[in-house]
């Protein structure tokens, strides 16, 4: 089987309004992937910086193997804020492809948040909380994200290392 090993890390965050963040990721890959070895999913810590940005710095290294291109990793990713008094809130969401080169990679992944009304806008502001997806498929189908309507929140930088094996032997140029 072919075979890809990412290793890397999701490094910070920025252009949050806030920036008391932790992120949840998971990797999602098609029926012809399997995790041979790591995490397939994770949460950093909660940075609760004195700067502009929020730092984790936190590992991902996972070992897949395949017969097909088709399914290609991606990684799924909510932001979540922590406020003064230790609440979470979802601050948004986000998903990369892993990309298809071997090499150092650093990918930033553009966050959104769904935009409710105006009185649902002034509720969050005033109380927090605010709108969250029912279930995470929306960040799997292009079609059910067009019917979203959505606030960009801020950026979450990667940075992956690739590496792939065998896949010629499978015919599988990438």
């Amino acid at each position: 089987m072919a075979e890809l090993h990412i290793i890397g890390q999701i490094e910070s965050g920025i252009n949050f309004p806030d920036n008391n963040l932790c992120c949840r990721w998971a990797l999602q890959i098609g029926g012809g992937w399997r995790v041979i070895q790591g995490e397939h999913e994770g949460q950093t810590q909660t940075d609760i910086p004195t700067t502009d940005a929020a730092y984790f710095a936190h590992p991902i290294e996972i070992h897949l193997a395949t017969k097909t291109i088709q399914g290609w990793p991606r990684i799924n990713l909510e932001v979540w804020h922590q406020d003064s008094y230790g609440r979470q809130e979802i601050y948004g969401y986000g998903t990369i492809f892993i990309p298809t080169s071997p090499g150092e990679h650093v990918i930033d992944c553009q966050c959104w948040r769904p935009k409710g009304s105006t009185r649902d806008e002034i509720m969050q502001f005033f109380v927090g909380g605010g709108l969250q997806l029912r279930s995470l498929s929306a960040l799997e189908s292009p079609e059910e994200r067009m019917k979203l309507q959505t606030i960009a929140m801020g950026t979450i930088r990667f940075r992956l290392s690739l590496i792939t094996r065998h896949f010629d032997r499978f015919g599988i140029g990438i």
